[in-house]
């Protein structure tokens, strides 16, 4: 077969693929036709099925793949800073979008809502990352950053950064949100001491605490519902700051 069937064919294939996104989205995709698409944008003139199932062979699931480095997707062959911008960008796109799609929407109102937002963000991520989400006086979300990364101990967390961003963020409450790498949300006697810490910093200047939220496999632990965040506020009252 010559270059030009071959690309005649492939060239065939790709707007297959775009046409049934169009018409019914992603519903019947294989996660590799996904990653086909995703490659398609910066290589137009070429069938990019066989990385795209290199792709996931390497990284198991679409998710991996789009959260892997460029370093990571360099190895792949055939997958070039082209395709690798694409993928990013992507991504990028869509944490925007799903950020800023709760900017002063309704409340959230439970761990569960806060989890499911938030889950995707910190799955499958190799290191902490300690989020701090700052509310208005109805408990609606004005902002997400994320503070700190790496090994969250209570040295490496300052809670005098949470408080100057709260202030920035006119913010009247907020939730801390960190993820376990390991997989297990259990909280550790350090996620205890910065809780503690940051909750009666947090009090010093009138801001409420009311959540921490541990985001593992699936799977969640909420200082709020085990008691924590209630139990801390006692002590700090009792302190009679």
């Amino acid at each position: 077969m010559t270059e030009r069937k071959k690309s005649h064919k492939g060239e065939g294939h790709r707007s297959r693929l775009r046409e049934k996104f169009l018409s019914s989205g992603l519903d019947g995709f294989h996660d590799y036709e996904v990653i086909e698409l995703l490659l398609t944008l910066a290589t137009p003139r070429k069938d990019c099925k066989e990385q795209a199932k290199a792709l996931l062979k390497r990284f198991n699931t679409l998710q991996g793949v789009i959260e892997a480095s460029a370093e990571e997707l360099q190895e792949i062959k055939g997958v070039g800073p082209r395709n690798i911008f694409g993928i990013k960008f992507v991504y990028a796109v869509v944490e925007r979008y799903l950020k800023k799609k709760v900017i002063k929407k309704d409340p959230i109102r439970s761990s569960t809502e806060l989890f499911n937002y938030l889950y995707h963000t910190l799955r499958d991520k190799k290191k902490e990352i300690f989020k701090v989400v700052f509310l208005d006086a109805q408990n609606r979300i004005i902002a997400i950053d994320d503070l700190f990364e790496g090994t969250l101990t209570a040295s490496a967390v300052y809670p005098r950064e949470i408080v100057q961003a709260a202030l920035g963020h006119h913010a009247a409450g907020l939730f801390l949100v960190h993820n376990h790498p390991s997989g297990e949300p259990k909280a550790s006697h350090e996620d205890k001491v910065i809780t503690r810490k940051v909750i009666h910093a947090c009090r010093v200047m009138g801001i409420t605490v009311h959540e921490h939220l541990i985001i593992g496999d699936n799977t969640y632990f909420s200082f709020a519902d085990h008691g924590y965040i209630a139990e801390m506020n006692r002590e700090y009252e009792a302190q009679g700051l």
